[in-house]
């Protein structure tokens, strides 16, 4: 647990010899039900000494829908796209969404295609079951001026095309960067939301991340209401010593920080076109992963989900 998300996500999308990305069919149009879910790596050491162990525990506390963290040489912690919806399905368990990086090596400008690793990814996501292929980085390299950013944008919006192929649709997932980084006057965030066409590209708004850099979950959710299909919810508190990211702050159990997290899961619910409600935990204090996610999990159930 000293492998920080953001050097956990460099490593990750530097190890593209297989690195691949989640997703399945999305259209689901059954997707009108609220989903509560966890995002694996919040228990990631767990996952990787026993994935199916880990799961078990998981299923057995009242999960029913996980978000994995982890796909490697067209793998799911160690399992084949069909073994894992099997382990998954054993369990009562679905697995509707799931993070893997798309990176400036997965586009091939001058074929204005995507790289077979990528679309491997894509394929291998429809397999597991997923509806929504989640990348949760932005390059640094995209970040230095307009035109690249822009022109990324661009390919955002065609792997949504590509994914929508595969019934599933493409998102994207904040840290804090993209509220304190600003390219022509304006915050990378806004320019994400300007310039990605909804239809094809959702947002999963971390609510927790973005308050590292200023950012107020609420005041995102009402300058774009609709935009955020998806939600990492996550608490805050002022870290003892060095949070996460880099900040002064690190995640908690919900509803034992600083963050108005009911508050926003009802606007959420309410304006915000959020059906997919997935808990995250990073840092525990004085409690194990496991035991953080029974306890965020309760704080969910208090809150009606």
């Amino acid at each position: 647990m000293n492998i920080s998300r953001r050097n956990f996500l460099r490593q990750g999308s530097l190890a593209l010899a297989g690195a691949t990305l989640l997703s399945r069919p999305l259209l689901a149009a059954g997707a009108k039900k609220e989903i509560t879910g966890i995002q694996l790596y919040s228990v990631r050491e767990d996952m990787k000494k026993d994935p199916l162990g880990t799961l078990k525990q998981l299923s057995s506390m009242g999960y029913r829908h996980v978000e994995h963290a982890n796909y490697v040489n067209r793998k799911f912690y160690g399992y084949a796209p069909t073994e894992f919806k099997k382990v998954l399905a054993d369990l009562n368990l679905t697995m509707p969404s799931g993070h893997t990086v798309l990176g400036p090596a997965h586009w091939d400008a001058a074929r204005k295609d995507f790289t077979d690793v990528w679309k491997l990814t894509v394929e291998d996501a429809a397999t597991v079951g997923q509806r929504f292929v989640v990348s949760p980085w932005l390059d640094d390299s995209l970040r230095k001026n307009y035109d690249d950013f822009k022109a990324y944008m661009d390919v955002f919006n065609k792997c949504g095309e590509l994914c929508r192929k595969s019934g599933m649709k493409f998102g994207y997932h904040n840290h804090d960067f993209e509220f304190s980084t600003e390219l022509n006057g304006k915050k990378l965030f806004d320019l994400i939301l300007e310039n990605t066409d909804p239809a094809l590209v959702a947002q999963q708004l971390d609510i927790g991340n973005m308050y590292h850099a200023g950012g107020v979950a609420l005041d995102i959710m009402r300058k774009y209401p609709g935009r955020f299909e998806l939600m990492h919810v996550k608490d805050e508190i002022k870290a003892a010593g060095k949070g996460e990211m880099g900040s002064v702050y690190e995640s908690t159990v919900l509803g034992k920080g600083i963050i108005p997290v009911k508050e926003v899961l009802d606007l959420g619910r309410k304006s915000g076109g959020t059906k997919y409600f997935i808990v995250e935990q990073e840092s525990y204090q004085s409690l194990t992963p496991l035991e953080s996610a029974k306890q965020d999990l309760a704080a969910m159930k208090k809150w009606g989900f």
